[in-house]
């Protein structure tokens, strides 16, 4: 390979290293700010749906997870695609019947723009509950 092939190889490479320890530090950002949001409360085992007024109260976090508050008990879901997920967007869910289930999709809407972004597909719902 020549010289003027291997430089923008290399430069190419450079800002990929650049931008791995700020996206590690949005990933901590966040696991920090989910450790803050469910401080009490222990996990219990993981549900595959939530009816439509579990999901009535929902906090995103950014690459991390998605917050899903009923009463006493918070539902994280943590959707495949986690890193594209962001606090700014608007989740837009494709639901099939009455309930949010693992599997369906979720779209992200640009909350300025209402420009499409990525999809993520839900996983399980892990409740969290106050320790007694």
């Amino acid at each position: 390979m020549t010289l003027s092939k291997l430089i923008p190889v290399a430069l190419a490479a450079a800002a990929l290293g650049a931008t791995l320890p700020a996206a590690a530090a949005a990933d901590e950002k966040g696991e920090a700010k989910l450790a803050k949001v469910l401080d009490g409360r222990v996990p219990g085992e993981p549900v595959r749906c939530l009816d439509r007024t579990r999901r009535d109260n929902l906090e995103v976090i950014d690459r991390t997870a998605m917050v899903f508050k009923d009463g006493d008990t918070y539902y994280v879901n943590r959707p495949s695609g986690v890193n594209f997920l962001s606090w700014s967007d608007i989740p837009v869910f494709k639901i099939w019947g009455n309930e949010l289930c693992k599997m369906d999709i979720v779209h992200l809407r640009d909350r300025s723009t209402g420009m499409g972004g990525a999809s993520m597909t839900m996983n399980e719902f892990i409740p969290y509950r106050h320790a007694r």
